[in-house]
């Protein structure tokens, strides 16, 4: 009932989403100038009609730019963790204390509700978007073990991004204001996940400690899953650790809600 009930409301005011959804494909015009001006500058310094940055040749780049909003279409939670935050302040959590709803299972399907709605919206200007950018995905579709792993990290990514950013927005149990704290995780979040290029363009030092991190899950990961860039031998246990850092997220969450409702305070009607 919540999940249908979230989906009706989202459909009703999320019409812009097709607009919406060109519009946010804009920037890709501009990385394509950029990364077609990188590429020749390097071919011509190096002597090699195909240059290649990090494992990556500018259609590869391209293509990869486009996975990444996909990802980060799934993994990104807006206004998430700074909701809860302000829920505790304002003493809106009440609520989910004295009714039989679980807070964090609320949430969690009113986000599912979001990405359906978008999705079912959004799916043509997509299909025009990789339709017309089609020349750049050189190697065609992946194999179906790799377009199920690609879809696996997608789902996955999506339940990381909601469970760490439901965990960051829990701090607000113990302070009153996250709102610097949810800057700096974001930017962090927003660098390391390789949203903004691929993290084979680290050095080698930063690139294995950055390897570690969950947040490569977020975006860079599927991208480079769907362009074949991680080995298929090593997926099974790449997307093994990727379940193991979700586990973690959500138990640490829970844990973090559990805490945090035992030591709240709540005063007023």
């Amino acid at each position: 009932m919540i999940l249908r009930t979230a989906l009706e409301e989202r459909f009703v005011y999320r019409g812009d989403f097709v607009l919406g959804t060109l519009m946010r494909f804009l920037p890709i015009i501009t990385q394509v100038f950029l990364w077609s001006a990188v590429f020749d500058a390097i071919g011509q310094v190096e002597g090699e009609k195909a240059a290649e940055i990090g494992g990556y040749q500018f259609p590869d780049m391209v293509a990869y730019y486009l996975l990444t909003m996909i990802a980060r279409a799934f993994s990104s939670m807006p206004s998430l963790a700074s909701g809860i935050s302000q829920q505790v302040r304002d003493g809106e959590i009440k609520r989910y204390m004295i009714q039989p709803i679980d807070f964090i299972g609320f949430l969690l399907l009113t986000r599912v509700a979001h990405k359906l709605a978008y999705y079912t919206i959004a799916i043509l200007p997509f299909a025009l978007v990789f339709y017309l950018c089609r020349e750049y995905f050189v190697d065609g579709w992946p194999p179906l073990n790799v377009f199920f792993s690609f879809c696996a990290s997608l789902v996955m990514g999506f339940l990381i991004g909601f469970f760490f950013e439901a965990l960051i927005g829990m701090i607000g149990f113990w302070f009153l204001e996250v709102s610097s704290l949810l800057f700096v995780m974001m930017l962090f979040s927003f660098f390391l996940s390789g949203h903004m290029f691929p993290l084979t363009m680290l050095p080698d030092g930063v690139e294995g400690l950055v390897n570690f991190l969950p947040f490569k899950y977020l975006a860079y990961f599927p991208a480079a899953v769907f362009l074949g860039k991680v080995p298929e031998e090593e997926l099974p246990m790449e997307l093994a650790v990727e379940a193991a850092w979700l586990v973690f997220f959500v138990v640490a969450c829970r844990v973090a809600y559990a805490r945090g409702v035992r030591r709240y305070s709540g005063f007023g009607g």
